[in-house]
């Protein structure tokens, strides 16, 4: 058994900023953090060497390991708290807004690039609100700071040395099984090793497992009572155009984050995680799920830009699964590609046809995804969420013109796990004692930034108790 002051489970933004702002507080409490993956510099995708994905087991390491996801995303880190999640709805705007900007000089510290987009060009700026507003688009702004997929893995890797030089004990390998729970109080956890399970007591427990882990909390939610509500998923996919397309709006704004309600079902839609010059990738989920994503690097660039279009869906009775039904597309988008991602020109789903390999190949906009499957995404996902896309899209034709072309790429499945947000005071308390869930996964969260910030604002309050 071991006991420890506080044990944070998952190494991603979350968990590594409330150990981070402890240490910058001077606090003197003994803190354990255990992740599933590996150390920064463990972390390898066999995929840059074998040009296709070789679905790692026992975890993908492009989503698992120290700083989560964000070693290998591109790196943006979005310096308003209107982008982000909810926590501004739990904590207050400019609170929110303050913590924010703190961890953006934490960021820079470790190395951020101090260049920040999306702040010059205000003629421009207004030019593409104004287009937006008459497609019935929201352009939400926004000022970028871009780390860089390639800088991202030696900043994390930076902080990793950081808290391991001021006594953090990081333990790697380790999967978290259970809570360890005296009736509604918290003791701490049950991890396993090689086969070893061991108990870890601690006064505070955080639970910060992105977005990865949202489904194994969704169900230590249900099975300790821990008081929840059904958490929001988006389903969608990844968009690629050529460069000449995005040229304004890549240049003006870095990374434009528009909000519709298209008819007819006046859902919300957005644009997610634009990537100038960047690459699709894929990620692996459990149960062998491949999703799609998108990143960019500071140095090496393609010719195409990629971005992410989300459809919200909100569920509550009498159905209250949202991850579990974005999984059901997902596994059905990956059947019909035999495991892969599925790819389909714009131009082929308005025909109401699949694409062929072929087509690809005479296209202008040739895939950064080597090893997508050309096909027919239309057979796999939700017709709400597809007739959602289209007429995104077509709006988005309006603020961009050639964004809806006939050779525009569409990649599927892009699905966003953010869990049932779990229901916490002001101080981030659970109904349990000593409980506390940070990040992506506890539903308050979506992004690097804001994960970041949670980790500081819990951080603050344990040091407090020094």
């Amino acid at each position: 058994m071991k006991t420890t002051d506080l044990v944070i489970v998952g190494a991603g933004p979350a968990g590594i900023f409330t150990a981070l702002e402890m240490i910058r507080r001077g606090s003197k409490q003994k803190i354990m953090i255990f992740e599933k993956g590996q150390p920064v510099e463990k972390r390898t995708c066999p995929k840059s060497k074998t040009g296709h994905c070789m679905n790692c087991k026992p975890y993908c390491h492009i989503t698992t390991g120290f700083s989560g996801a964000g070693a290998f995303s591109d790196g943006k880190l979005s310096l308003s708290c209107e982008v982000g999640g909810d926590l501004p709805q739990l904590l207050g705007t400019d609170f929110v807004q303050n913590i924010t900007d703190y961890t953006d000089t934490i960021y820079l510290e470790f190395g951020a690039d101090t260049h920040v987009e999306g702040q010059e060009n205000t003629d421009e700026v207004k030019e593409i609100r104004k287009r937006a507003i008459r497609a019935g688009l929201k352009l939400v702004d926004c000022p970028i700071r871009h780390i860089g997929t390639e800088k991202a893995h030696r900043l994390y890797g930076d902080i990793e040395q950081y808290l391991l030089d001021h006594g953090v004990e990081l333990y790697f390998g380790y999967e978290c099984n259970n809570l360890i729970l005296d009736r509604e109080t918290c003791l701490g956890v049950l991890v396993s090793h090689n086969g070893v399970t061991e108990e870890v007591h601690a006064k505070h427990t955080v639970i910060a497992t992105g977005r990865r882990g949202a489904d194994w909390l969704e169900k230590l939610c249900a099975e300790h009572n821990i008081a929840h509500l059904p958490g929001t998923v988006d389903i969608g996919v990844r968009v690629e155009v050529r460069n000449e397309i995005m040229e304004m709006v890549n240049k003006v704004l870095y990374e434009s984050k528009l909000i519709g309600y298209p008819a007819p079902f006046k859902n919300k839609v957005r644009t997610f995680c634009q990537n100038p010059g960047g690459f699709v990738s894929q990620e692996n989920y459990d149960n062998d799920l491949a999703v799609v994503n998108g990143h960019s690097y500071k140095e090496k660039k393609s010719d195409n830009t990629n971005l992410a279009i989300l459809c919200s869906h909100n569920f509550s009775v009498p159905f209250n699964q949202p991850i579990e039904y974005a999984q059901k597309v997902g596994e059905l988008t990956n059947m019909l590609g035999a495991g892969h991602i599925l790819v389909q020109r714009f131009g082929d789903i308005l025909d109401g046809k699949r694409t062929w390999e072929k087509e690809l190949a005479q296209s202008n906009v040739r895939p950064t995804l080597p090893d997508a499957v050309a096909g027919d995404i239309t057979a796999a996902m939700p017709y709400r969420a597809m007739t959602n896309i289209i007429n995104f899209m077509h709006a988005m034709d309006q603020v961009v013109p050639g964004f809806a072309s006939q050779e525009t790429l569409l990649y599927s499945p892009e699905l966003k796990f953010y869990s049932n947000r779990v229901k916490m005071d002001q101080n981030l308390n659970t109904n349990i004692a000593g409980l506390h869930c940070l990040g992506d996964s506890s539903g308050w969260t979506r992004g690097l930034m804001m994960a970041s910030s949670m980790g500081v604002i819990m951080g603050r309050l344990l040091a407090n108790e020094m």
